[in-house]
């Protein structure tokens, strides 16, 4: 009788799903409408629609305009699964593109020596992508992923493990000493949630637990913060009234490292540049400053900065995963404990009508049931989603050594994380056209504006992805477009704003835009060196006032392109004429640059994989780790006091991290690659299930993908650090929402 009854389970985003009954149902029951379906949505609201009257009648033009209306609809339907099963198709073989050409490039060589080993490595990298994909989307539909054991829809779906293996854990877990493993399970699950229940409790772990790194390794950075240390240094003399070089043949100022072409500066002297964002270069660079006049040194400065770094990690990953493990919006009614049903509704729901001994399920019941007293609302996390990514956070060196590292992308993906958080927290509370909206917290409003503020203030292609994420917001949730527009679209206009102003006042000096141009720099210079003669004689007179062709030739270096545009202290290779360039000459730049790929397609095809295959391929050791922050140059030999401090230590923990990151597939998990490629999958997943307020929130990170693609080096690890720390997020993301689908399903 149950299984006759046609209902329409909502799948939108819900807080807490309260199958309540109908007025005119019993307690514990569904009501059941001849001819109607059910559809239950969020805030414990049933819509009863009649669809008796939209039956057509047999025969007739009714019948075969029905039909006909059904048969379009079934082909657009599969048309549209075809497109979707598509880009996951070009995803998976994306990735099975930079995996199968690893050991061309490793060996330095090319795409046209494509030979069976290649082959292998291209059928295995898609295979097992795209099984993964499967066996998601599988598993997300209710489907089991191997099948049935005893037919379509049967009782029993097929496992790895063999029944006769699963029998005899059972009587383990039955006897006396299992009994006692169970319950000290339960106990230790119990304290894993307890002790994750509350976001200071996380900061607290995580405080404690990353408390090593800035007491023993003090702080980590390159030579940007140097850099930028430098500018404000030129600039405070330039406002105390010293005299300084500017614009000449035999100067050499800080914007003749990056270089930064002279067209671009000001006539007015000015030395502070938009480089490494002029809001992080002024903030570092005063630290730094103020150290150097109380101490002679800037190690206090680097100590105070990466500190601050420090707190600031610590508080952003707890903040997102209080939010994620926690649902904190939601009132504390929302949780169940069976101990004292009085506390709150009891939502057991039947896993399937037509197979009752299937028994009855609850969603977030793990974590109820660990936390014991009806402490969390309905649909928290478990504890092995909490301890998991606990332990990512302390244990994985890209988060561990991205607390103290001074180089804008760990600030900016700290900051990305907490917003992260935010926008999850917004789209678990999207509301339908028929629903009342729910604002938004008024703290989460402020945690989304000083998010925000900081990924402007440390990374310059920041506003792309608020903008990116501010129309997508309009577009799904136009309804809290005051919030948007106030959390996402003024940091914009204040900030990008206001550094385009100052550039155009001349009050700072703009970056260059051939930063932009990493792909085709590496494209030129690689054809210069390996076939210099197919470059036409029209593209060398173009290119020429803007680069020598053989200074591009000796400076290319397969995974990175700032030797080729000539970043670096005076000792290097002029290969980009910044000196003597004009605006004019650059807007020839691109007619040469597809004059000489055209004469040459498949070096240029090289160029642009050797820089960016390593994003997407795990078995690539990453071209510049974290662990090079920690015990580089700039930290052992050109610091004051921070060199003897620990010196031994500082440097068996990189070369620890180095070695274990240098393990085949087990020291995968210490390298950002693998998260950005399983997040593709995931990505891929959500487009074929349709889960298109998911792909909302997710969408910047495919954007983040495109920046590790277009950046200067191949496998930078410090590029993929957004992706890789809200990773587990985006995993337990999907798991929620499969879950709620396959419980939809198992009710109809």
């Amino acid at each position: 009788m149950f299984g006759m009854i046609p209902l329409v389970v909502s799948d939108m985003p819900s807080d807490y799903a309260r199958y309540r009954p109908t007025a005119n149902a019993g307690n514990g029951t569904i009501a059941a409408v001849q001819g109607a379906s059910v559809e239950y949505h969020d805030m414990t609201t049933a819509h009863i629609t009649d669809h008796s009257s939209a039956t057509p009648a047999r025969g007739g033009r009714g019948g075969s305009g029905g039909r006909s209306r059904r048969a379009t609809g079934i082909a657009l339907a599969r048309l549209a699964a075809v497109a979707r099963w598509t880009l996951a198709v070009a995803a998976c073989l994306w990735i099975a593109l930079c995996v199968a050409v690893g050991p061309l490039y490793w060996a330095d060589s090319s795409i046209a020596d494509f030979g069976a080993v290649n082959w292998l490595f291209a059928v295995v990298g898609f295979l097992v992508p795209f099984a993964a994909v499967v066996a998601m989307t599988r598993w997300a539909n209710g489907i089991p992923v191997f099948g049935w054991s005893s037919g379509k829809n049967g009782l029993h779906p097929r496992r790895l493990i063999p029944a006769g293996a699963r029998r005899a854990a059972a009587r383990l877990l039955a006897s006396a000493p299992g009994s006692w493993v169970s319950r000290t399970g339960r106990f230790l699950a119990r304290v894993c949630v307890r002790a994750t229940d509350r976001w200071w409790k996380i900061a607290l772990i995580l405080f404690i637990g990353w408390l090593w790194v800035p007491t023993t390794l003090l702080s980590a950075f390159g030579a940007d913060i140097r850099s930028q240390a430098r500018e404000f240094s030129w600039a405070w003399n330039q406002w105390t009234g010293l005299d300084q070089p500017y614009i000449g043949f035999f100067s050499f100022v800080p914007m003749d490292i990056y270089p930064t072409a002279h067209y671009i500066w000001p006539s007015n002297p000015t030395y502070l540049t938009d480089q490494h964002n002029i809001v992080l270069t002024v903030l570092y660079g005063a630290v730094l400053s103020v150290s150097r006049y109380f101490t002679d040194s800037n190690d206090v400065g680097f100590v105070v900065l990466s500190s601050a770094q420090f707190l600031f990690a610590a508080f952003c990953c707890a903040a997102t995963a209080n939010r994620f493990f926690n649902l904190p919006w939601l009132p504390r009614r929302a949780g169940i404990d069976f101990t004292h049903p009085e506390r709150g509704l009891m939502a057991l729901v039947m896993l399937d009508f037509t197979h009752p001994e299937r028994g009855y399920a609850s969603p977030g019941f793990a974590a109820r049931a660990c936390a014991g007293n009806g402490r969390l609302p309905e649909g928290a996390s478990g504890w092995f989603s909490r301890l998991v990514i606990i332990l990512f956070f302390l244990c994985c060196p890209l988060a561990v050594f991205s607390t103290i590292s001074l180089t804008k992308s760990p600030l900016f993906a700290f900051s990305f994380v907490w917003a992260f958080g935010v926008w999850y927290e917004l789209f678990r509370t999207w509301r339908g056209k028929g629903d009342k909206v729910v604002r938004l917290r008024r703290r989460s409003l402020i945690a989304l504006i000083l998010a925000c503020v900081v990924m402007l203030a440390s990374a310059k292609y920041a506003w792309y992805i608020i903008v990116l994420q501010l129309i997508l917001a309009l577009l799904s949730d136009h309804r809290r477009w005051k919030a948007y527009v106030v959390a996402l679209l003024l940091p914009v206009i204040v900030l990008h704003g206001g550094v385009v102003m100052l550039t155009r006042t001349g009050a700072i000096i703009s970056g260059d835009p051939i930063e932009s141009h990493g792909v085709q720099l590496q494209q030129i210079a690689r054809i210069a060196k390996r076939n210099p003669g197919s470059i036409p004689q029209s593209a060398r007179e173009e290119i020429a006032p803007i680069f020598n062709l053989d200074q591009m030739a000796d400076a290319y270096q397969p995974q990175d392109a700032d030797p080729v545009k000539s970043s670096g202290i005076q000792s290097k290779k002029v290969s980009y004429r910044w000196r003597s360039v004009t605006q004019e000459d650059m807007a020839r730049f691109n007619s040469a640059w597809w004059q000489i790929v055209k004469a040459d397609p498949v070096t240029a095809i090289d160029a642009l994989l050797a820089k960016c295959f390593g994003y997407f391929n795990p078995m690539d050791q990453p071209y510049v780790s974290m662990d090079y922050y920690v015990n580089s140059d700039y930290v052992t030999d050109q610091t004051t006091w921070i060199k003897y401090w620990c010196s031994e230590w500082r440097q068996s923990i990189a070369e620890g991290a180095k070695q274990f990151g240098e393990i085949p597939v087990l020291g995968w998990v210490a390298h950002g690659n693998l998260y950005v490629m399983m997040t593709l999958l995931i990505g891929a997943a959500e487009v074929v299930l349709r889960r298109w307020r998911t792909l909302v929130m997710h969408l910047p990170l495919l954007l983040l993908m495109g920046v590790m693609i277009t950046a200067p080096a191949n496998n930078f690890e410090r590029h993929m650090l957004p992706v890789a720390f809200v990773f587990g997020f985006v995993v337990l993301t999907f798991w929620r929402e499969s879950q709620r689908a396959r419980r939809n399903a198992d009710i109809r």
